[in-house]
């Protein structure tokens, strides 16, 4: 099938930043309500969730995808899906209280061979206004995947007996996500993708070594540290790319240096495993 048609589609959601949204999402973090109310970075990952009928929703929490024009992506017969990477430009902070409306587009949509198989990446744009002012300007890459056979490994591999070394970063804060974490961050986003509060289904079906901790989830724990390292609302730009999933209920080490175009930020597992890429500007 030709998928050069979903390339210019549009979608537009409306939300509002209530007082019960900030402190569910600060809650989540344990973070102090901030004075003045303007939310922590990250928050637009919140706002205009899908909000599709549950009858219409697939695995991986996406609405059945189909050739029909009201299908936003594109039915690739690929049925795993992973949040890739995002580029993210802040223009301006959003603060407790705003309107908000964002605009989504089907900017690219790319198909190669995979070391494990035929891959597909979609770039989605959008476009977040608060008070119908621009807020943030993110691009978001989405790959889809063929489906985990079952005799396949359990990805990634156990934890080895190495163990992460902070040396060479400026920063550093280590936690361990854990099912109560992921269960919230999912509430927050809407994201009803299994792979995130159904270990069965993760391990049997995706066959991942447990839940997977969400990309922007990790994504937020990043921007968290550049803001205590940096200050509330500090970064201009921020972007992040997944390397390897990181699992619930292990160790997951956040690091941050200076670099001469900005900022490097990096989660990696405990045994020193790279988890995410990330890179910042102030």
């Amino acid at each position: 099938m030709n998928y050069e048609a979903w390339i210019g589609r549009e979608q537009r959601a409306e939300d509002r930043l209530d007082e019960g949204l900030a402190a569910r999402w600060l809650a989540t973090f344990d973070l102090p309500r901030p004075h003045p109310p303007i939310m922590p970075q990250g928050i637009h990952f919140a706002l205009c969730t899908p909000d599709a009928p549950t009858a219409s929703l697939g695995d991986d929490g996406h609405p059945a995808r189909d050739d029909s024009a009201d299908s936003f992506l594109p039915p690739f017969p690929l049925p795993r899906r992973m949040w890739a990477s995002s580029t993210i430009r802040f223009q301006m902070p959003i603060a407790i209280g705003a309107v908000i409306e964002r605009r989504s587009k089907v900017a690219a949509i790319r198909q190669k061979q995979g070391s494990s198989g035929p891959l597909a990446f979609v770039d989605v744009s959008h476009e977040t206004f608060a008070n119908g002012s621009l807020a943030v300007v993110e691009t978001q890459s989405i790959v889809y995947r063929e489906a985990a056979g079952g005799g396949q490994d359990l990805s990634p591999p156990p934890l080895g007996e190495a163990s992460f070394s902070p040396t060479g970063w400026d920063a550093h804060r280590s936690l361990t996500p854990d099912a109560r974490l992921l269960l919230r961050y999912s509430a927050l986003t809407f994201n009803t993708h299994r792979i995130h509060y159904d270990a069965p289904y993760a391990e049997d079906i995706e066959r991942y070594r447990g839940l997977v901790v969400h990309g922007p989830l990790t994504a937020s724990l990043l921007l968290q540290l550049a803001a205590a390292e940096l200050g509330a609302n500090r970064l201009r730009t921020f972007s992040f790319r997944g390397l390897s999933p990181a699992i619930a209920g292990e160790p997951l080490h956040l690091v941050m240096r200076k670099s001469e175009a900005g900022y490097d930020l990096a989660a990696f597992a405990d045994d020193g495993r790279q988890v995410t890429a990330a890179s910042a500007s102030v």
